[in-house]
């Protein structure tokens, strides 16, 4: 008789979470589904909000751009819509939102349709930051497409990037472009950036910073193909009018003319449709805003002075104090970091602008949020964890914590906060970003 073996009980035990973690980035679907997902939750509590709640979820940008649409599709201006102040072109992508039928249900998703295309172009500008960390150059080694999604997941999956762009935020727009653009330097695609840059500046003021930035880093040593080529211009440049002529180079002049060609052509279409009103509203109303209202800049107390009693002011506060935000962002960050890391010098220079920018919303940080996947796997955040990530991240939500605390009283309670509370709030998170600015521009000049 054969003896029979009684099968003992297996204590299997489950996946370790670093496994789960290796097998959902090892494969680019689930990120981007989960992406996906969450923005599609997202939308669709938003529609609840909206419906049930007396603050609503939808952005007032939103309103504002829809609105802009509503007027383009009647054939009319989109500036005659009050506060419009960006180009024309994105009240033309959102022609949809214009749309109505008759059926309620069918209305709101056509309305809606602008802040599916932010969160579509939420997810194509993580795909973009993927496809830059596994490209070799900008002074670091190209990175395997796993831990390049592991990064760029601090952008596919941040609950604010997602919440923003499906508020109606067009800042994902934004991300696209800029990710585009520099995806093309680092290819060296030289045309294609051009065009990119153009039409960036045209939709969105500020991509200019990246101008000089990109023009530095393009030196003959990083563009050209022929090394014969470049022992010639070492040669000669010995004298100062060697180093000037070897700056120009036709990488350089082509970007140059490509992008300068771009913007302008752009600009004159758009002109030649709208007029006056289109260099008002998209470029001009710019350098002398007043914006007193949802404003983390360190100027906002100053511009609420201003514009309760402008006869009062000696000083216009708000034309000069783009001074020291383009000494920073536009010259100082790119002549010294650029050359070393592109990616970062970027991220220095956004971060630059946004903090000494007078005025400066929650919309804006996505600007540099954008390139932290791109900045943090060789930081010292990352490699100073506990001494430098962790304070860095908390300071930044704690002192913006403390200035939403201000704000929350002042708009829904109806309490003058403006000093010493929110000034001092302002200051804080002023000086904590500075900090920050810090440490990113000490890690690109360190490279």
């Amino acid at each position: 008789m054969k003896e029979v073996k009684m099968a003992r009980p297996t204590n299997a035990k489950p996946p370790p979470l670093d496994s789960l973690i290796e097998c959902f980035f090892s494969n680019p679907l689930p990120i981007y589904l989960t992406a996906a997902l969450l923005r599609i939750v997202l939308l669709v509590y938003g529609l609840w909000q909206d419906a049930n709640s007396p603050l609503k979820y939808t952005d007032i940008d939103y309103l504002v751009f829809t609105d802009a649409a509503r007027f383009v599709s009647r054939g009319q201006s989109p500036y005659d819509r009050e506060t419009y102040r960006y180009t024309p072109v994105l009240a033309w992508l959102l022609l949809p939102t214009a749309r109505t039928t008759g059926d309620p249900f069918w209305d709101v998703v056509w309305f809606s349709s602008g802040k599916v295309l932010f969160a579509v172009a939420d997810i194509v500008a993580g795909w973009l930051l993927v496809k830059v960390l596994t490209m070799a150059g900008a002074g670091k080694n190209a990175m395997d497409a796993s831990t390049a999604r592991k990064f760029a997941a601090i952008w596919l999956l941040n609950p604010m990037v997602a919440t923003i762009s499906t508020r109606g935020s067009s800042e994902g727009l934004l991300g696209v472009l800029v990710t585009a653009l520099l995806w093309a330097v680092l290819a060296r695609r030289v045309t294609l950036a051009g065009l990119l840059l153009g039409f960036g500046v045209h939709f969105k003021i500020y991509p200019f910073i990246y101008a000089p930035a990109i023009v530095w880093w393009m030196d003959a040593e990083r563009m050209s193909t022929n090394p014969g080529t470049l022992e010639k211009k070492a040669n000669e440049q010995q004298t100062p009018m060697g180093h000037l002529l070897s700056f120009i180079t036709p990488e350089r002049l082509r970007l140059a003319l490509v992008s300068l060609t771009t913007f302008l052509g752009l600009n004159l279409v758009m002109f030649g449709i709208y007029g006056k009103p289109f260099l008002q509203h998209t470029f001009l109303h710019h350098v002398t805003r007043i914006d007193h209202r949802h404003n983390f800049s360190p100027y906002n107390t100053q511009l609420h002075l201003t514009s309760a009693f402008p006869s009062l002011s000696i000083l216009r506060i708000e034309s000069i104090a783009f001074l020291p935000q383009l000494l920073l962002s536009c010259i100082l960050i790119p002549l010294v970091t650029a050359k070393k890391d592109l990616p970062t010098s970027m991220l220095a220079q956004t971060f630059a602008f946004v903090t000494f920018n007078k005025v400066c919303t929650s919309q804006y940080f996505l600007w540099y949020m954008i390139f932290l996947p791109l900045y943090l796997p060789d930081s010292s955040l990352l490699r100073h964890k506990a001494r430098l990530g962790i304070p860095a991240l908390a300071l930044w939500v704690i002192s913006q914590g403390l200035w939403l605390q201000q704000g929350y009283e002042l708009e829904f309670l109806g309490r003058s906060t403006f000093l010493p509370g929110l000034w001092l709030a302002s200051l804080g998170f002023f000086l904590v970003n500075c900090w920050i600015l810090g440490l990113i521009a000490g890690d690109a000049q360190g490279r």
